[in-house]
């Protein structure tokens, strides 16, 4: 699936190609706390070109040792991707930043012994529009 997305402000903008049955949410506290929120949600991107702008680049070391980039609009904050630090580029998108993020639900949930208990219960909260 081609998709096209970027950051809040414009600044960086990027077309991809995704697979929509990988697209997953993370709860790790990492990506908790890297999100700001209680899960992230991502696609990896079998091809991955940026149209315009530089992200900037944080180097995370997980508790494995293992190192990731964190790739984000140096302006407004907006998670852009994540990959690997070495190696063939491989890009995790961010699936807020992607235009045609409600084509993409979660196919699946990983690291879910971290997951917040209270999610469970969203369902049953009162909706505003």
């Amino acid at each position: 699936m081609k998709v096209d997305g970027g950051c809040h402000c414009g600044l960086i903008r990027y077309e991809a190609v995704v697979d929509p049955g990988r697209a997953m949410v993370c709860h790790c506290s990492d990506c908790q706390t890297l999100s700001g929120t209680a899960f992230r949600t991502v696609v990896p991107a079998l091809e991955f070109r940026l149209l315009a702008g530089q992200p900037k680049v944080y180097v995370k070391t997980a508790e494995s040792g293992n190192q990731r980039q964190q790739a984000f609009c140096a302006e407004c904050g907006t998670p852009i991707y994540s990959g690997a630090v070495s190696g063939t580029p491989a890009y995790f998108l961010r699936i807020g930043s992607i235009r045609q993020r409600a084509e993409l639900p979660a196919k699946s949930q990983v690291w879910c012994r971290s997951a917040l208990g209270w999610l469970q219960d969203l369902k049953d909260l009162p909706q505003t529009r």
